[in-house]
């Protein structure tokens, strides 16, 4: 199957970099989100890294101008009616999700693929909402999402084989590798990941070692390109939290059970970049660690 048009639903970091490199891939993009001013942003922001590509004379003026001219952006769903997979990347919340999906079976023809970028969430209850739930499937992508080369691919309990081959030959268009995960509670990927991530939460509040120690034990010892605090204020920490809160709710193991320290950060705001300060403080663009 030959893939032309590319719905994205959501246009914050994870979506927005889906919409860059499906666009640089040559499918002509249409990037959704709630708030008009959110939406033009995210694809200002789009051009600004694509613009960096070209300087670094990693694609040519030409190929860039093309790669961004592919983007729309819409504030209505039902601008969905003729592409051919439909990506939503909602914040990790399954109601928000279901009533996305809902939406999107309504405006998508019948044969278009409805998939999600959740990293942790159940397949199966989203395709539940829908009238096609052969064809709803996970396709979870790293962060940034135009540099890392993996997508996940989910398949629910009702994803048929077919879905499933033309989700992978949709991946490989965008030149991505796959690997295929069934859906339970962070698949592949995240559920090795969290429990990495959550556990340095944990050895930072009890005090093992600070939040240098830490990063830098695992960059200098592992060979890991950042730390996991490090990461966590990239991506998020409230991601972080909404993960290890499914899995521990899906499988009840202590092992999956929050960090406090993790929770008391969220609640307070202290999320990581996108709030200015989260392991590290971000606020006078440096990014200095947090002392406990």
């Amino acid at each position: 199957m030959q893939f032309n048009e590319v719905f994205v639903a959501g246009s914050g970091f994870m979506g927005a970099g889906i919409a860059q490199t499906c666009a640089m891939s040559g499918l002509k993009v249409v990037l959704y989100d709630i708030n008009e001013a959110i939406v033009i942003s995210s694809r200002e922001k789009i051009n600004t890294m694509i613009q960096k590509l070209v300087s670094k004379g990693k694609m040519t003026p030409e190929e860039g101008a093309a790669a961004i001219g592919r983007i729309s952006v819409t504030t209505d769903m039902s601008d969905a009616k003729n592409t051919d997979i439909a990506i939503e990347a909602a914040p990790e919340r399954l109601d928000i999700k279901k009533d996305i999906f809902a939406k999107l079976d309504r405006f998508c023809k019948p044969d278009a693929i409805l998939a999600t970028n959740t990293s942790s969430l159940p397949i199966t209850a989203m395709a539940g909402v829908t009238r096609r739930p052969d064809k709803v499937i996970g396709t979870h992508f790293f962060s940034p999402v135009p540099l890392m080369k993996l997508c996940e691919i989910v398949v629910g309990y009702t994803t048929s084989e077919e879905t499933y081959e033309n989700t992978v030959a949709f991946a490989k268009q965008i030149k991505k590798e796959t690997i295929r995960a069934y859906d339970k509670g962070g698949f592949v990927v995240d559920r090795m990941l969290n429990l990495f991530l959550n556990e340095a939460a944990n050895l930072l509040e009890e005090g093992v070692g600070t939040v240098e120690d830490i990063d830098n034990g695992c960059k200098w010892g592992l060979n890991h390109p950042m730390g996991p605090l490090e990461l966590m204020d990239l991506v998020g920490c409230e991601i972080t939290l909404a993960v290890m809160e499914t899995l521990y709710d899906e499988y009840k193991d202590p092992r999956y059970r929050p960090s406090t320290l993790l929770k008391t950060m969220v609640r307070a705001g202290h999320c990581g970049r996108k709030t200015g300060i989260g392991f590290y403080d971000y606020r006078e663009g440096t990014q200095k660690p947090i002392k406990r």
